[in-house]
């Protein structure tokens, strides 16, 4: 497994996440509707809005589990985060950064991840809508396309009632 490495930007990251005053509030309809359609819309069991902490991977929304948050140094978000482009990983077991990650080589088994920043207007990506499956698969470019619209809706989500980032 290799852990992603810190951005660059990490403190102006972590700022503008606190500065949205999400992190550990309850489940919000809002989030989770997103959440369920972007399962149904992509067939996957598990679609998640996360939002990558200094030391965690907190889930706004989680459809299809129950972890509310995963270490940092595991998830498949803290890669994601790193561009503004989707992280796709067709098959987790032919990938070396996650082929032994506990998520692949145990419960739940992942092998598909699809992961789209949540980028903020000021520039910082605080976390991912993203999708994880138990088979391998590919997403083509409209799919792609889905994925970012959905992305965009929980970014304008995330700025409704918080602190200007």
């Amino acid at each position: 497994m290799i852990t992603a490495p810190t951005p660059a930007n990490e403190d102006d990251r972590l700022s503008a996440l606190r500065q949205l005053l999400i992190l550990d509030t309850p489940p919000e309809e809002r989030f989770d509707r997103i959440a369920a359609f972007a399962a149904d819309e992509f067939d996957v069991p598990i679609a998640v809005v996360s939002l990558v902490d200094s030391d965690r991977t907190w889930f706004k929304s989680h459809c299809g589990m129950e972890a509310c948050e995963a270490p940092r140094d595991i998830s498949f978000c803290g890669h994601a985060i790193l561009s503004d482009e989707p992280l796709i990983v067709p098959d987790a077991l032919l990938d070396p950064r996650f082929v032994d990650n506990p998520h692949v080589a145990h419960e739940p088994h992942v092998r598909f991840y699809a992961g789209a920043c949540l980028k903020l207007p000021s520039g910082q990506n605080v976390g991912t809508l993203c999708l994880f499956d138990f088979k391998p698969r590919e997403m083509d470019r409209v799919a792609l396309a889905i994925l970012g619209t959905l992305r965009d809706l929980v970014v304008e989500q995330l700025l409704i009632n918080s602190a200007p980032p």
